[in-house]
């Protein structure tokens, strides 16, 4: 705007004092090597001026071709940015329908250009994992990660999940270890670090996790006590495999006083016992407990002790009748005890009392067992027809 008042004023200037100067030009002589030339200070000026407007008009031609440009540009990245956004939408619907072929296919198409293109190369990579082609899997997350910058959280919990999926546990219990470390209270990283311990064999490592779990409240307080038993036990199996019975009773001994004296606890450690043929030590663990409380899960165990003096365990199960009363299950403890023990009588009382109290098909085929040595054929014969009569019966409902 200046140039064009600096040369609107050079003009009237030259329109008002051309015509008194026009006798006095004067005139300008330019030497070159090979030629010579002369003018004027009129033309020269006169030169001067549309040279300027030349200049001019051919920057508002650069201005506006520039701009041109842009919106063209602007254009085309507007065109592809709504593009992406409908593919991403469209490829959200085949993910519901469990379409993964088209889901890839839409994530990843454009995926540059969408609002969140971590997110579209994070879901492309899935769903290339849903179809078994794991090139591409890890091809898209590598895209993931670069435009991520800053923030590779959402890439590396893919990356885990996506190691579970395709069976690479050691490699997803290495990322869980380093993710736990960024983001410990994490729901997502926590409920991926169950499985990768789980399906490690880390149980010493989830059971400290355990706590953490808890607060963030990723299970029911039911849920969370059998993930809990389930880690004890695999805890407890790799000990008995590795050491045996000296090893687990060793790991055992150094258990704080509270988890010693949980009877969940005490009938697994005597169930390992008893693989390992440790019936002494399984039969002290199981009498124990039963001395605690009435439990049916160590119940279940007693009668398959093969101990010569089964007085003292005998002695706690009378006990137990005293206070809790006869249930069919101390029945039939009761009575498989004196079956193994050749106390066929006995034997007799006891799966009796069992079945007045409940019907039990098991309970009923040692009862005859028990008849048999007692040379009650007849009846024998009637407790297993009575027997195969339920079992049909129950086959039938």
């Amino acid at each position: 705007m200046i140039k064009i008042l600096i040369l609107f004023i050079v003009l009237i200037a030259g329109i008002i004092l051309g015509p008194i100067m026009a006798g006095h030009q004067g005139y300008v002589f330019i030497r070159t090597d090979d030629y010579d030339i002369t003018t004027s200070v009129t033309s020269l000026v006169l030169c001067f001026i549309i040279l300027q407007f030349i200049l001019l008009f051919l920057g508002w031609c650069y201005r506006r071709f520039m701009s041109t440009t842009s919106r063209t540009k602007g254009w085309m990245s507007g065109r592809k940015y709504h593009k992406a956004h409908t593919q991403t939408q469209k490829a959200l619907l085949k993910l519901a329908e469990g379409d993964f072929d088209q889901v890839e296919k839409l994530m990843s198409k454009h995926a540059d250009f969408s609002q969140q293109p971590v997110i579209n190369y994070l879901l492309a990579a899935e769903a290339a994992q849903q179809r078994g082609d794991e090139y591409r899997t890890h091809q898209y997350l590598d895209k993931a990660a670069e435009v991520a910058g800053n923030d590779q959280l959402p890439v590396d919990i893919t990356r885990v999940r996506i190691q579970l999926a395709e069976g690479e546990v050691h490699a997803a219990r290495n990322g869980i270890d380093k993710l736990i470390d960024q983001a410990p209270r994490h729901p997502e990283i926590l409920r991926l670090a169950e499985q990768a311990y789980l399906r490690s064999g880390a149980y010493q490592t989830l059971i400290e996790l355990l706590p953490v779990i808890a607060k963030v409240q990723l299970h029911t307080e039911d849920e969370l006590e059998a993930l809990r038993l389930k880690a004890y036990k695999g805890l407890m199996n790799q000990y008995m495999a590795e050491s045996g019975s000296d090893g687990l009773q060793k790991w055992w001994k150094s258990q704080p006083r509270k988890i010693r004296q949980e009877i969940a606890l005490q009938s697994f450690l005597a169930e390992h016992l008893i693989e390992c043929d440790d019936m002494d030590s399984a039969e002290k663990i199981i009498i124990g407990g039963l001395k605690q409380q009435y439990d049916e899960r160590l119940l279940l165990l007693a009668p398959r002790l093969r101990s010569d003096n089964p007085e003292a365990l005998e002695k706690v199960l009378k006990q137990l009748l005293k206070q809790t009363g006869a249930t069919p299950l101390l029945n039939s403890t009761l009575g498989q005890i004196a079956l193994h023990h050749a106390q066929w009588e006995q034997a007799e009382t006891y799966f009796k009392a069992a079945l007045a109290q409940r019907f039990d098909a098991h309970d009923a085929a040692w009862l005859a067992d028990a008849l048999d040595k007692l040379h009650k054929a007849e009846e024998a014969a009637k407790i297993r027809q009575e027997a195969l009569l339920h079992s049909l019966q129950k086959e039938r409902s």
